[in-house]
C-alpha cells in the first residue's frame, strides 16, 4: 500500500475511476471467465467512462543503457501514469505482485493496480506505489 500524500493517496481520483470500472465489470460478469475476457471488458468500460488508456503497450527494457530484445507488456497503462495488471485466478501469488512492481520499475511510473477477477464474488484490487 502506498503512503498518503499531503493531498491524499497518489492518483486518488484516477485510481477511483479505474476501480469503479473494474467493479462494474465484476458486477456484470461475475468471476470464472478467462483473463482475456476481462481485459476486453475493461477496454470497453474505460472507453465508456472516458478513462484514457493504452492496452497491452510494449515496454522497452535496457540493461546498463543497452536496449534488450525482451519487453514487458502490462495489460493497461491508464492516464499515462498508472499500470493496471489483471488476473483471473483463485488467489494472487507473490509472482503476480512482483510483476506489477517490475512494470513500475521498467516504466518509472509510481502507481500500479493489480485487479483479480477470479477470486469472486467481487474483484479484488491491490494497490502498489513506488
Amino acid at each position: 500500500m502506498d503512503a498518503p500524500t499531503s493531498q491524499g493517496l497518489l492518483y486518488e481520483e484516477e485510481a477511483y475511476r479505474i476501480r469503479g470500472a473494474a467493479f462494474e465489470i465484476s458486477n456484470a460478469m461475475g468471476h470464472g471467465f478467462l483473463e482475456a475476457v476481462y481485459q476486453e471488458c475493461l477496454s470497453i468500460e474505460f472507453a465508456a467512462r472516458g478513462v484514457p488508456f493504452r492496452a497491452t503497450p510494449r515496454l522497452a527494457l535496457n540493461y546498463k543503457g543497452t536496449p534488450l530484445k525482451q519487453t514487458y507488456t502490462p495489460d493497461f497503462i491508464c492516464f499515462d501514469a498508472i499500470i493496471v495488471e489483471i488476473k483471473a485466478t483463485a488467489t494472487l501469488t507473490p509472482e503476480h505482485r512482483s510483476q506489477v512492481l517490475n512494470y513500475l520499475k521498467a516504466t518509472n511510473l509510481k502507481l500500479g493496480l493489480l485487479v483479480n477477477f477470479g477470486a469472486g464474488p467481487k474483484a479484488k484490487i491491490e494497490r502498489f506505489a513506488l
